[in-house]
């Protein structure tokens, strides 16, 4: 499923900021709602669903496996921000608030936050020069997953790649890796 979750664009206005003050909160249960509709009408189990996504839906990856392990079987997360605190301040300060003024909504929204409910297979994929979410986002998620002792996940880093991949060669791993990860997890059940 390619869902217009909660802040996409193109939906409205109440549509496009119902996430103001939390991030991975509305917009991730539209993915959790999908999965129990595919559940409902199709009878696929939660363990067979996999989630995957890019920048922000790379966010959302972390935050379902993170916050909702139970619904997810796998996720692929591609340069993805895992702290508000540490990502682009006008466009965070837009929907989460001042970080001093409301450094709850910064917590409550940053996937480092509960990295401790990793439960399912993560692959994590970022370019080493991604000149939007900073590398070190994701070395800091990878420190903390060591630090809780979590094992089954795997980070994947493209050295010649910014935010926006444009090498096929990139795009081509992160592609096979991301389909290796779901064939021998949510596709093997």
């Amino acid at each position: 499923l390619d869902l217009d979750y909660r802040a996409s664009a193109g939906l409205g206005r109440d549509w496009r900021t119902a996430v103001a003050g939390h991030m991975g909160g509305r917009d991730l249960q539209d993915y959790v709602d999908a999965g129990r509709w595919l559940g409902e009408t199709r009878g696929v189990a939660p363990e067979r669903v996999a989630i995957y996504g890019g920048s922000y839906g790379g966010f959302l990856t972390l935050m379902a496996l993170f916050t909702e392990p139970e619904q997810f079987g796998a996720g692929a997360a591609l340069r993805s921000v895992t702290d508000w605190a540490h990502y682009n301040d006008p466009y965070t300060r837009n929907i989460l608030g001042d970080p001093a003024e409301a450094p709850d909504a910064y917590v409550r929204s940053s996937p480092i936050t509960f990295a401790d409910g990793l439960a399912d297979p993560l692959l994590m994929i970022h370019g080493l020069v991604d000149d939007n979410v900073q590398p070190q986002d994701i070395f800091r998620l990878s420190q903390r997953l060591i630090e809780l002792g979590k094992t089954d996940w795997e980070l994947a880093i493209h050295p010649v790649e910014a935010h926006g991949y444009t090498e096929p060669t990139s795009w081509t791993d992160a592609y096979r890796r991301i389909l290796d990860l779901f064939e021998q997890t949510v596709g093997q059940r």
